[in-house]
């Protein structure tokens, strides 16, 4: 999972990076407020790890934001030295979903990190997704459409299986490269748009089989689930032998 990580400490910054990755996550790290803003609007993440007290916006002002504009609720923790009752009440009712005081303790913080993820991404651990008629093995790595087989590579199978795990959410360029190729990606951006395409094709991504892939421009990709004209009795009465 991609998460980021915001403190103005740089010591601090360092202990919850190395933390996040000893439990399998990719961390990006930021130690102003502006600069995660600045990220948000244009990138993803699948959870954020955010200090109150720093320099410029506050701690609380990034999750009033997020709360606010982005359309996937990700879930958020707070790791902060402010540790009143009324803090901790006024921190998770702006919108965060966990909160921890400094001194950071680091078993605590993978405990609740991986619990967060479990509530938020339920299927993510899971060896079989079934997606409308679309299903994954994860250990097998294989998918199927309606019990027939799909041939996909291994970057295509990574780059399905991030997609179907996010159905209608925006996935950036940056998040789908990290997600495939790893967190020291050095790819010519059409690497991405290539495995896109190849993808589409193979599983046949098209609204009589419940999904469309489509490109948001210079910023990702989006999956979004669709009801094909048998789900949507609208549409099945506009056809020709509906009417006759």
């Amino acid at each position: 999972m991609r998460i980021a990580a915001l403190d103005d400490d740089p010591s601090q910054l360092d202990l919850v990076q190395r933390t996040v990755r000893a439990i399998g996550h990719d961390c990006t790290p930021f130690d102003h407020g502006e600069a995660l803003l600045r990220a948000l609007k244009r990138d993803t993440f699948d959870l954020l790890i955010v200090d109150w007290q720093l320099p410029d916006l506050q701690g609380i002002e990034i999750v009033r934001w997020a709360r606010a504009h982005l359309a996937h609720r990700v879930p958020i923790v707070f790791v902060t030295n402010r540790g009143d009752e009324r803090d901790i009440v006024e921190g998770l009712t702006s919108g965060a979903d966990d909160y921890m005081v400094k001194p950071i303790r680091v078993h605590e913080l993978m405990a609740r990190v991986n619990a967060l993820l479990r509530r938020s991404y339920p299927d993510h651990d899971s060896r079989v997704h079934q997606h409308g008629g679309f299903r994954f093995d994860t250990v097998a790595r294989a998918v199927t459409f309606e019990g027939e087989p799909i041939e996909l590579k291994q970057k295509e199978f990574d780059l399905a299986r991030c997609l179907f795990n996010n159905p209608g959410r925006l996935m950036s360029r940056a998040h789908l490269m990290e997600a495939v190729w790893g967190v020291e990606v050095d790819l010519p951006s059409r690497s991405l748009d290539t495995h896109v395409s190849a993808l589409r094709a193979k599983m046949n991504l098209r609204p009589a089989r419940g999904f469309r892939l489509t490109a948001v421009y210079g910023q990702g990709y989006r999956l979004e689930p669709v009801a094909s004209d048998d789900d949507d009795p609208v549409a099945a009465m506009a056809r020709p032998e509906a009417t006759s």
